[in-house]
């Protein structure tokens, strides 16, 4: 004789649902023959229970239990609503300034192209700005790791367009097949900006007697570029970011 299938059981549903558990113990809910009062509404010491109790009460406040693993607990006569908002907001504030924090990449490669260069600086402007650090690499594939020398230059550019918005934290290093440097905002590290007037600085005694001999020619593509002329009109600008780092290590 077969027998019907069995239906299954469904969850466990109670007709009477516990109560919220609350971070805190607070008035009848702490259990103890004494404590300890801190705070600006009542004289700080140890009182009985019944005591402090009869404190928040007269007070039309709450007795909150804030160190239970002290003897005896701690307890504070507050608002306990208001006591839980002060502490909701401070957790949001400390969520913001970790986010605030993050490492934005931004990436390249050695042929990277002068308009696709300008489009990523944008990008780091906007993380800096916006207080993020910017990490920004040149990833060297197959036999472009021969061109270090043009991931170091790019970087080093890269660097000089973003002076006045983040700080360099250190010159390019390599990684396996990334070389990366790294930028914090300008407002969380202030020692940025003598970094970025070195650079103006050194930069503009390298011009001057060029722009006073002829006009300015238009700058070739970053493709085409002879990178060793290239190399040679970026040297005083990492000896400026040397000295600068150096001098930040120094103070």
């Amino acid at each position: 004789m077969a027998f019907p299938p069995r239906q299954p059981r469904g969850a466990f549903n109670p007709r009477f649902k516990k109560e919220q558990q609350q971070e805190h113990r607070t008035n009848h809910m702490i259990r103890v023959p004494e404590v300890r009062l801190v705070g600006e509404n009542v004289e700080p010491g140890i009182y009985s229970i019944q005591d402090a109790t009869n404190i928040a009460k007269s007070q039309s406040l709450d007795l909150v239990e804030i160190s239970p693993g002290a003897n005896p607990p701690v307890c504070r006569i507050i608002d306990y609503n208001k006591f839980l908002y002060e502490e909701k907001k401070k957790k949001k504030e400390m969520k913001a300034k970790s986010k605030s924090s993050e490492v934005k990449e931004i990436r390249f490669t050695p042929n990277t192209d002068e308009h696709d260069f300008e489009f990523k600086c944008k990008h780091a402007e906007k993380f800096l700005l916006e207080g993020d650090k910017v990490k920004a690499h040149v990833q060297f594939k197959g036999r472009a790791i021969m061109f270090k020398e043009r991931g170091e230059l790019l970087l080093l550019k890269f660097a000089d367009r973003l002076k006045d918005v983040g700080a360099l934290e250190s010159m390019p290093k390599m990684e396996g097949k990334r070389m990366h440097v790294m930028f914090a905002p300008k407002a969380q590290k202030k020692k940025g900006s003598e970094l970025g007037k070195l650079i103006d600085k050194e930069k503009l005694n390298k011009t001057a007697p060029e722009a006073a001999k002829a006009p300015e020619e238009a700058k070739p593509d970053i493709k085409t570029r002879n990178w060793r002329g290239y190399l040679k009109e970026y040297a005083i600008i990492v000896i400026g970011v040397l000295t600068a780092l150096a001098a930040q290590q120094a103070a």
